[in-house]
């Protein structure tokens, strides 16, 4: 692929023509802040945690889903784009139940990692709290829909790499939800392989294992990458 040349934060730097802003930004050390985004999965632009200034235009621009182009001066940490990423997070907070001192995901949930990184300790806007099920009818997992983000993690894994394309997402606005095949329990799903990917990659407490819902546990949903790198490699034996 040919070379391009882009300013990253006054530093003049290279990319493969391509590549994402996100993935430019993070080859040279800049850690942006993601929910939606995950190695292995596709890229939906859903949080837009990631936003970052580029020069000739106003808007702010979600480096994961914005291709590098020829000549671009990139800006990742102003003033603005903070106080934007403050609000989103708050915001996220505001619209559903996330009680950390609660939650099995406590001390491992990347929303509250997040937000102490911004440095919030408080949320400016009013609670909605929508009240929301929770489907425990799963023999191995539970879906707490109050502390989704709808980042839209769990999706992308059922579809992409497990292949069962399982989950969904239904409604709109503060009512939007994730679902089960046709909206049934999750534990009536014909479609649900029982594989766990949608659970290892969900950043919050949403979805979790029924064996930690008493206790904390940690995600590790860098596991996507080892199922592809061996796929592509050839040396799983179906």
């Amino acid at each position: 692929m040919a070379a391009v040349t882009l300013t990253l934060n006054n530093e003049l730097i290279s990319a493969r023509e391509g590549q994402t802003l996100l993935e430019v930004i993070r080859d040279h050390g800049v850690d942006l802040p993601t929910l939606c985004h995950l190695d292995g999965l596709s890229e939906r632009g859903a949080c837009r945690l990631c936003m970052v200034e580029v020069e000739g235009t106003s808007r702010l621009l979600a480096a994961c889903v914005t291709p590098v182009q020829e000549g671009m001066n990139i800006r990742t940490d102003s003033d603005r784009l903070l106080r934007y990423r403050k609000m989103l997070v708050e915001l996220l907070l505001a619209e559903r139940s996330h009680v950390c001192s609660v939650c099995t995901m406590n001390g491992k949930c990347e929303l509250q990692a997040l937000a102490v990184r911004l440095g919030i300790d408080h949320v400016r806007y009013e609670a909605l709290h929508p009240a929301l099920p929770v489907d425990a009818s799963h023999g191995r997992f539970v879906l707490d829909h109050n502390r989704c983000i709808l980042c839209g993690r769990c999706l992308r894994a059922c579809d992409e790499v497990e292949g069962a394309h399982t989950l969904d997402v239904m409604g709109r606005g503060v009512r939007s939800r994730i679902i089960v095949d046709f909206n049934q329990p999750w534990g009536s799903s014909f479609t649900c392989t029982g594989c766990g990917k949608c659970v290892q990659v969900c950043p919050t407490g949403a979805m979790v294992a029924r064996e930690n819902i008493a206790g904390r546990v940690e995600k590790r949903p860098d596991f996507l990458l080892r199922i592809l790198d061996g796929r592509q490699k050839r040396v799983w034996r179906w």
